[in-house]
């Protein structure tokens, strides 16, 4: 089916991209089904994840509609994130959001949600909403983790409550790195959902462990870096230190042992 949309906003993300210098390297792309419901789910780092992801699939046969904050829609994007059938997701009300997921992925789409539900400042994947596994139980969608990593050098999360979410920064020559990861199984009707979710969280802090160490994506000796995560050597706050930012609803369910 042709979508004129989608490709002009594939075209003008290329020239973007170009202009940046921006390498968006990704791998794992054949665990992604060319058939069939895909419910894709990733870790969220920075504000433009969606478009890094959707870089790493334009070779996929389909395009992939995704969930995204429901302010984008209040801006000239608007018309446009319709048109390609993605979703607004407003964290007062996200029923209709569910819905919408699910009625896409029974129609045999490919979706993208980001399970955290937001930005952890600390950049190590937070407790996560059960919604993924219970989208993948209900339509019988292949649920495959997704990995992404480098964004938040071009578009920062604050550090503090007090302060204004940073603009982003024009800063060229950057990697991004996607990684799709094998889909989970054991997802349908009777399982549980909190048990698929601590699963789909291990993974994806797994997948980040991994791109974070990697020599491009470290800090040079002595660099402020509050885009890296503590525990590596860097300045963001530590998961602890992040909890005041991260407000999470009560469902949201923890992926790490007590204690890590």
């Amino acid at each position: 089916m042709s979508e004129p949309v989608y490709g002009t906003t594939i075209a003008a993300g290329k020239v973007l991209l170009r202009a940046l210098r921006l390498r968006v390297r990704s791998a794992g792309q054949e665990h992604v089904p060319t058939r069939g419901p895909v419910l894709l789910a990733s870790n969220h780092v920075s504000f433009p994840d969606f478009v890094f992801i959707g870089q790493a699939l334009l070779d996929h046969p389909r395009r992939v509609r995704f969930l995204c904050r429901h302010d984008i829609w209040d801006s000239p994007a608007g018309v446009a994130m319709t048109a390609m059938r993605h979703v607004p997701v407003d964290r007062e009300a996200p029923a209709a959001a569910y819905l919408a997921a699910r009625r896409l992925l029974r129609e045999g789409h490919t979706v993208c949600l980001f399970p955290e539900g937001g930005i952890s400042p600390s950049y190590v994947v937070r407790p996560m909403m059960p919604g993924a596994a219970a989208l993948a139980a209900e339509t019988g969608a292949a649920l495959v983790p997704v990995t992404v990593w480098g964004g938040q050098r071009l578009w920062p999360q604050k550090r503090h409550p007090t302060e204004p979410l940073p603009r982003p920064l024009v800063t060229r020559g950057r990697t991004v790195d996607v990684r799709f990861h094998a889909p989970i199984g054991g997802t349908d009707a009777s399982t549980d959902h909190a048990t698929t979710t601590r699963r789909l969280g291990r993974v994806l802090q797994s997948g980040l462990d991994a791109l974070q160490v990697l020599p491009e994506h470290r800090p040079r000796p002595g660099e402020w870096a509050p885009w890296h995560p503590a525990h590596l050597g860097g300045h963001a706050p530590t998961p602890a230190e992040s909890a005041a930012m991260d407000v999470l609803p009560r469902s949201a369910i923890e992926h790490r042992p007590p204690g890590s």
